[in-house]
């Protein structure tokens, strides 16, 4: 069983910066396909932010294309998120997810996801 745990949520003024990182732990020989992340605003429905796929390029909501940087670390299955430019609507629950295909800017097929840490930006 494989376990993903986000750090670095918090809050941030609009125009500032934060930078999620995820990390799995229990899965020795787990390598998943597509890593990502999503989130999930009040009232709203989860969306895919940014996926990275093996042997590709990430790919990234238009929301947020530009200002949000996806890293990631296959061999160690971690994942990073720098968000800079902060927006008001970005405040969200942001959670790191793998899976087994991808689809535009999320892992779908998803095989394990991380508890999720809150994104909070203020004016």
């Amino acid at each position: 069983q494989v376990h993903l745990e986000e750090s670095g949520g918090g809050s941030a003024q609009a125009g500032g910066s934060l930078t999620l990182s995820c990390a799995a732990s229990g899965g020795i020989d787990y390598k998943p396909y597509c890593m990502g992340w999503f989130r999930q605003a009040p009232g709203k429905e989860r969306e895919g932010v940014a996926a990275w796929a093996r042997d590709s390029t990430p790919t990234y909501a238009d929301a947020v294309k530009g200002r949000f940087t996806i890293s990631r670390d296959s061999t160690k299955i971690t994942l990073s998120l720098q968000m800079n430019s902060l927006r008001l609507e970005d405040t969200a629950m942001y959670y790191c997810a793998t899976g087994a295909t991808k689809f535009g800017a999320s892992c779908l097929d998803v095989h394990y996801w991380g508890q999720g840490t809150q994104v909070t930006v203020s004016s």
